[in-house]
């Protein structure tokens, strides 16, 4: 793990800069193949920018409702700058809605301007990966294979370069895919549902799971849940395609 970067007087988290050099790859990506799709890359960035910044004050707001009174006796903690202090799921509801938003005020395809999307999603999935293996975050489970580390006191299973891995054969498939498209929307849905699938498989390694019932996490139903909607994304927009057509 390299949490930290030290330069003299100043110590850099490693994972928020690779953070936020992943956010920066992820839109130029974005930008570079929106007009492909035929969408203009300052929408994509617009479109980027804005349900980043929002999803992240919804997330904030979300985290200091959950625990209220904590923040009550100490209202500066509200600002404290901390990854941390996130409800993803509030954060995840907030940037869908407000890239809705967005898309309806600039009048722009929903379908292609996902797919422009894609393959920087899939880029900076990989580099989530990279973060968590830096920060330690995302760690796996108790293990003893040849190939563990030691991590927390106990040895573990590699989880974050498995994740690493996963992003990097879905961040390739998806770039070869992304100049065949065989209808609007393809590209992103066919990225959704491999992502889920990946999530699926890499939270059976991971230490960290939340457990719902018996021995159910709650990433791989989460996951579940989205590959089955991917599933029928991909239906959906293959007929409507054929509709279309005829």
């Amino acid at each position: 793990m390299f949490p930290v970067l030290e330069l003299g007087p100043l110590i850099i988290p490693v994972a928020g800069v690779l953070l936020l050099a992943g956010l920066w790859l992820g839109l130029e990506l974005a930008e570079r193949t929106a007009p492909h799709y035929g969408v203009p890359p300052a929408d994509v960035y617009g479109l980027s920018l804005t349900a980043l910044l929002i999803g992240v004050a919804v997330a904030r707001l979300g985290y200091v409702l959950q625990y209220l009174d904590g923040y009550l006796r100490d209202p500066r903690a509200i600002l404290a700058l901390n990854a941390n202090t996130l409800h993803n799921s509030a954060g995840v509801v907030g940037a869908v809605l407000a890239a809705l938003l967005y898309l309806h005020w600039r009048h722009l395809p929903l379908r292609r301007t996902l797919d422009s999307l894609a393959p920087g999603l899939a880029l900076f999935a990989v580099v989530l990966g990279l973060a968590h293996l830096a920060s330690g975050d995302a760690f796996g489970a108790a293990a003893d294979l040849p190939w563990v580390i030691e991590l927390w006191d106990a040895r573990r299973h590699p989880s974050q370069v498995y994740e690493i891995v996963a992003g990097l054969l879905i961040f390739l498939t998806i770039w070869g895919f992304r100049r065949s498209n065989p209808f609007p929307g393809f590209l992103f849905a066919f990225w959704l549902a491999l992502a889920a699938t990946g999530r699926l498989f890499l939270e059976a390694f991971r230490g960290d799971s939340i457990i719902v019932a018996g021995s159910i996490r709650q990433g791989q139903l989460a996951a579940l849940l989205v590959m089955l909607f991917s599933f029928w994304l991909l239906g959906y927009w293959a007929r409507s395609q054929v509709a279309e057509a005829m």
